[in-house]
């Protein structure tokens, strides 16, 4: 019988199949070999597939992008670690103007499939560095997929999706929820669709849209809202590159009402595009204007402050009920 596993178990055994599977699948990263990943995501790997297909790297982030999208073109399909979103940065260079531009530049002689794996969000009390939910900046980037799975089904399917892509994907996993959320997963490598937002709750009133760990914040608001006699749609976007707005506006032309909730900070985020397609194409079944629930627009605090800096149930509960004038 299939026991239930974590998110961060469902990552490693992704991995695991796709290697399996595919001779081409490559892991690289820093300690993601002998140690296995700070989170242990790759743990045993190495003693699985060997040295040649599980590389530990030097600190370097921009060698680790590089080092990717070379191997990338040259028929390898490279998944690289970075240690902590906030890490990311000095591979910017690469991902955007090489990954994200391989095909249109190259006039699809080279591919890029490549994926960028990093843990992002906050909640495990670690400096601001190591807590950045900065998914917009990459969303941003034509060429480049973004991908955030919000339970271990979800990271296990949509993983091996990334790794078959032949588009380079940031993949970012919510290590909040990495060890505290667990379900069954069949290691059957099943594969779900990359653009492909799901409905995980059924409603009738207001349209809740989120993702990542928010997501599990946002359903236990929307749980707490039946005592209002409220019901709620709740949408898990899974990919924010490209945004999959089938199910939004279906749901937002039923409910007429809808907010967004994220843990990203408010400004030029990732809810204010699906606020801006929501007015563009289903404007009219609005019945008041959409809601805006994230964190403020400062930097992650430390330790002592971090859980009054992302929304909790309980203030998305009182956000809703103020902005839709309940209860």
């Amino acid at each position: 019988m299939t026991k239930p596993i974590t998110l961060l178990q469902a990552v490693n055994l992704a991995m695991h199949r796709a290697m399996q599977e595919n001779k081409d699948v490559v892991i690289l990263g820093e300690d993601i070999a002998i140690n296995g990943g700070v989170f242990r995501a790759t743990e045993n790997l190495l003693e699985s597939f060997g040295p040649v297909r599980v590389i530990d790297t030097p600190l370097a982030e921009s060698l680790i992008a590089g080092m990717s999208i070379g191997m990338a073109t040259q028929g390898l399909r490279p998944v690289a670690e970075f240690q902590f979103m906030g890490f990311i940065y000095p591979a910017f260079d690469h991902i955007i103007n090489h990954a994200s531009r391989m095909r249109h530049r190259t006039r699809s002689r080279l591919q890029c499939p490549l994926v960028f794996r990093a843990p992002f969000g906050g909640g495990i009390q670690a400096p601001e560095h190591h807590s950045e939910s900065t998914e917009a900046l990459f969303a941003h980037i034509p060429g480049l997929r973004v991908v955030i799975p919000s339970s271990p089904k979800a990271a296990y399917g949509l993983l091996l999706a990334a790794i078959d892509s032949n588009d380079p994907v940031i993949f970012l996993e919510p290590k909040r929820i990495y060890r505290s959320i667990k379900e069954k997963v069949d290691d059957d490598g099943k594969r779900w669709q990359l653009d492909q937002a799901r409905k995980v709750k059924d409603g009738k009133d207001i349209t809740l849209i989120s993702w990542g760990a928010m997501l599990h914040e946002t359903l236990e608001a929307a749980q707490q809202l039946e005592k209002y006699n409220v019901s709620c749609d709740v949408i898990d976007l899974l990919s924010i590159s490209p945004i999959d707005m089938i199910p939004i506006l279906t749901s937002v032309k039923k409910t007429g009402q809808c907010a967004i909730i994220h843990e990203a900070v408010k400004t030029c985020g990732v809810g204010a595009e699906l606020i801006a397609r929501i007015q563009e194409n289903a404007f009219e079944y609005l019945k008041k204007p959409i809601a805006r629930i994230t964190s403020p627009d400062t930097i992650v605090p430390y330790a002592a402050n971090e859980q009054i800096f992302f929304p909790n149930a309980a203030v998305i509960l009182q956000n809703i009920l103020k902005h839709f004038n309940i209860g």
